[in-house]
């Protein structure tokens, strides 16, 4: 999540915000919620434990391949910086338009990055492994991690330049280490995702806050492009309305949890809530089914 962007919030507009709990009839999830929790947290503390971005990639290109996947690793140029973006190809029915979900992998200089954002990246990765086993029936899947998005959201951006596929849908995961609410950047708060994901968080017992005002993050640069895109977070409902105060440059009355972790020594492993994540994670992935389903 990059700091360098923060006055720049998309024109707000009403934010939705829906508290939502209890059983529903949502497709269930095709992981054990422990498990997931276990393997998330390793990728979280494997990136964590690196010394530099180029190790955070180095873990997530040996991961990858673990899986059996060919990582594209696609390199740029931008503001005299050097980069390198990690894809790879799930495949998925022929002619079938693209969905590409992604999360950026550098960290900043302090800190160790857990929360921003290695547990955006171990989403990807766990998604990765989830649609690679059970592929989307309308959509083929690509997994992109982002280089240099601390340093203006530069891995993206180059992405969309260098006229890379464009998707049907970009979905951005950007901080994604603890809370109770999925917090959902979107455009259009009448897409058919928004609907699938309200129904997918109610069965993990999650609240849903969707609508337009939310930190910058690399959807923005497909979302610049006119290429559609939404962002998932994972946060405290309650931390929700002091983030979006704070990236507005105000002075909420109560600091939010994430705005004294990220970007400073505080962002350790010790932050994450690896049950959270999980839930997060079988919700994310049940919209993106539902919505899949009801997309041809």
């Amino acid at each position: 999540m990059s700091f360098l962007t923060r006055r720049q919030i998309l024109p707000a507009t009403a934010l939705i915000v829906s508290l939502l709990a209890g059983c529903a009839s949502a497709p269930k999830p095709v992981t054990d919620a422990n498990a997931a929790g276990d393997g998330w947290h390793a990728d979280v503390a494997r990136m964590a434990d690196a010394a530099d971005n180029t190790g955070r990639r180095a873990h997530l290109e040996q991961r990858l391949q673990s899986l059996g996947l060919t990582v594209d690793k696609q390199t740029f140029a931008a503001q005299s910086l050097q980069g390198e973006n990690l894809v790879v190809d799930l495949g998925g029915p022929a002619g079938a338009p693209l969905l590409l979900i992604g999360a950026h992998s550098d960290r900043v200089g302090v800190g160790r990055g857990a929360t921003d954002n290695a547990s955006g990246s171990a989403v990807a990765l766990a998604l990765a492994e989830r649609f690679q086993r059970r592929p989307l029936a309308h959509h083929r899947i690509k997994v992109a991690f982002w280089d240099l998005e601390e340093l203006g959201l530069l891995g993206a951006a180059a992405y969309v330049e260098q006229k890379r596929e464009r998707p049907a849908l970009y979905v951005n995961f950007d901080v994604f280490g603890w809370g109770d609410s999925l917090w959902m950047m979107t455009p259009d708060p009448a897409h058919p995702l928004v609907a699938a994901t309200r129904d997918a968080v109610r069965a993990q017992g999650l609240a849903l806050s969707a609508g337009e005002q939310y930190p910058p993050s690399d959807h923005r640069a497909f979302l610049k492009a006119g290429w559609p895109a939404v962002s998932y977070s994972l946060a405290g409902a309650d931390e929700i309305p002091g983030i979006i105060e704070m990236f507005a440059g105000k002075r909420p009355m109560s600091r939010p949890k994430v705005m004294s972790v990220i970007h400073t020594p505080n962002d350790t492993l010790e932050q994450v809530d690896a049950a959270a994540a999980a839930r997060g994670i079988d919700a994310v992935e049940a919209a993106l089914r539902e919505w899949d389903r009801h997309s041809r």
